[in-house]
């Protein structure tokens, strides 16, 4: 992305590409002429400040790439990308662990733009003592590494072909949505992993009704959840849009019993 900072037509240019839009589309939905886009795009004219951030809009730009558009434009950013840790973000962080203690007894976690840790609570844990490489548990924990290495998890998740299918489809998308250099490398090493056999096509009797699950083995039981994904709703700040909080729901009630079971289990371990 750097290379592209001396001018912000070929970034415009790149992302009306990903979009699949025309330059006449972009130009009506921006609403200028398409000369002018065509003279952008080409670097003969420069556009203003006002017009990068109506083109991120109807681009539908991430936060941190509108800030890119504006440096290549020669603008400072328009959005504030603060530490997590920083006062500001104090709500916002509050709203997150709210959430992750509002999900137990069921296991939720909170990651950054590159899926790593963020927060988790505590209905997690004994799904990560599964893990046989105590390095996948060192900061920062990236929560797809861990799900799909040998080492990892990946040995306990009873459906594992199909779940890597799903989480590997989801980084696929994304990395066309926004082609983050890091996100394409986790990709590719994922991609990389001995791909599980797929003992028999997947059954509706295998599944919810609604939802692929995450089937996991846990003991002699193997439980199945189905999960939800939770983001800022209108964030200004560039840390705070690109977190997500996926949070895993029990999808029977036997897997529903297990984790009450654990969590009242937790309680009495607990000092005081």
């Amino acid at each position: 992305m750097n290379t592209a900072l001396a001018s912000p037509g070929p970034i415009i240019r790149e992302w009306r590409s990903r979009r699949r839009m025309s330059q006449l589309d972009l130009a009506l939905e921006a609403e200028i002429s398409q000369r002018h886009l065509s003279f952008v795009e080409s670097g003969r004219a420069r556009p203003s400040r006002e017009m990068v951030i109506l083109i991120a809009e109807r681009l539908g730009l991430p936060l941190r790439e509108t800030n890119w558009l504006l440096l290549a434009a020669g603008y400072a950013p328009a959005f504030v990308e603060r530490d997590l840790e920083e006062p500001a973000m104090a709500p916002a962080l509050a709203a997150v662990e709210t959430v992750l203690r509002a999900q137990e007894p069921n296991p939720a976690l909170a990651v950054d733009r590159h899926w790593n840790l963020v927060r988790a609570n505590d209905a997690l844990a004994p799904f990560l003592e599964r893990v046989a490489d105590p390095k996948l548990l060192e900061p920062p924990v990236n929560v797809l590494r861990l799900s799909l290495h040998p080492d990892g998890i990946a040995p306990s998740i009873a459906n594992l072909h199909e779940w890597r299918e799903h989480l590997l489809d989801r980084l696929r998308r994304l990395n066309q949505a926004v082609a983050d250099p890091v996100l394409l490398e986790l990709e590719k090493e994922l991609r990389g992993y001995p791909a599980p056999p797929q003992l028999h096509p997947p059954s509706r009797a295998d599944y919810s009704p609604i939802a692929v699950p995450l089937r996991f083995r846990m003991g002699g039981a193997v439980l199945s959840f189905i999960s939800t994904i939770t983001v800022f709703g209108t964030p200004l700040d560039v840390t705070l849009s690109e977190l997500a909080i996926e949070s895993f729901f029990p999808a029977d009630q036997d897997t529903a019993l297990v984790m009450r079971q654990m969590a009242q289990a937790r309680d009495q371990t607990r000092p005081g």
